[in-house]
């Protein structure tokens, strides 16, 4: 063998190795769906994503590389959730992350209409579990929505992260009469059309008795309907729930709260960053990295039935003083001093 035969096998022995390790963690290249709400270009969601996609890169998964991602948008309606949902399903990814419950039921019944389909070839066994499938971000609650059948053990082919613990409605109306302890009366925007809007108003309800508190409740279903409600109560506070119609419509009640002069809780801070003035949930970036490890558990062989529920366990509290000044409101020293965010 001459001199330049060996430093040419050689040379490829030892880029078998490095071979090797740019296919890992698979010797194919998997497809994962993503069915999300919000428009492209919105901030959150592009922050969220791309922590997502960093959380998924340290585990070896490289979009463009080993991975293939399928991305829809449902932008707050009904039909488009649905019709997404099939079409991703038809692509049979490997896993599909799931944002909110709008995106989360259709999915499950694209998966579960696809699995049944595929009976008439011969498989048997819980059509759920021949799914495919789906880790969820920001649901309420999964359990009373009927995606899992309990949060330690999902059952299905579904599992992912809840939004918040009910218990954080509570926490909302003791904000608000810590920053405007005047108010009597407290106006709740809440979606009565998923199931999450009725027990975080519950929550509300037996937070507000002992403090004797009047609340009213303040559909969202659509933008007439949001600007009928506030302006017939604009008096008081308000406290906006979580549901994918209020994110819809963000911009609308900040600009509504503004103009009737009401202080304002809310449950993600992306409303305090446009505007408002005080919000209190969880790290939501921290579920799409979490996303991403049960998105990678599953890609290499594990069950969405296997891997329990789990709640949020970084809560962040915003503030936007500027919004507090406008509305001749003086942060409680103690409240300013705990806060994670503060916008000036």
């Amino acid at each position: 063998m001459n001199r330049r035969s060996f430093i040419t096998l050689i040379g490829s022995a030892a880029a078998w190795p490095m071979m090797a390790r740019a296919q890992q963690p698979g010797d194919r290249v998997r497809r994962i769906g993503v069915l999300t709400n919000p428009p492209e270009d919105d901030p959150d969601d592009r922050q969220r994503m791309a922590a997502f996609l960093q959380a998924l890169q340290k585990l070896g998964w490289r979009d463009g590389d080993n991975l293939r991602i399928e991305y829809r948008r449902s932008l707050g309606k009904a039909d488009n959730a649905r019709r997404y949902a099939a079409e991703l399903v038809a692509l049979a990814p490997d896993v599909i992350l799931a944002t909110g419950s709008s995106s989360t039921g259709p999915l499950l019944e694209a998966t579960h209409a696809a699995a049944l389909a595929s009976e008439a070839s011969g498989q048997r066994g819980d059509s759920r579990m021949r799914a495919v499938p789906i880790v969820f971000v920001f649901v309420p609650d999964p359990v009373g929505a009927g995606f899992v059948d309990s949060l330690a053990r999902p059952g299905g082919n579904a599992t992912g992260f809840s939004q918040f613990e009910y218990a954080v409605g509570g926490k909302w109306l003791e904000l608000l009469t810590e920053i405007a302890p005047r108010a009597t009366r407290v106006g709740v925007l809440r979606d009565v059309a998923i199931a999450a809007g009725a027990a975080q108003f519950g929550v509300i309800q037996a937070a507000a008795a002992p403090r004797q508190i009047e609340l009213s409740p303040i559909g969202v279903r659509d933008a007439g309907e949001v600007e009928r409600g506030i302006a017939t109560f604009a008096r008081g506070g308000l406290i906006v729930t979580a549901s994918p119609s209020t994110q819809l419509h963000r911009e609308l009640i900040i600009t509504l709260a503004a103009r009737h002069k009401l202080p304002a809780v809310y449950f993600a801070p992306s409303f305090v960053r446009d505007g408002g003035l005080i919000s209190y949930g969880p790290d939501l970036v921290d579920q799409f990295r979490q996303a991403a490890g049960y998105v990678d558990r599953i890609l290499k062989g594990e069950k969405p039935a296997d891997l329990p529920v789990q709640a949020p366990v970084k809560y962040e509290l915003a503030l936007n003083l500027k919004t507090a000044r406008a509305l001749g409101i003086e942060v409680p020293a103690m409240l300013l001093a705990t806060a994670d965010e503060v916008i000036e």
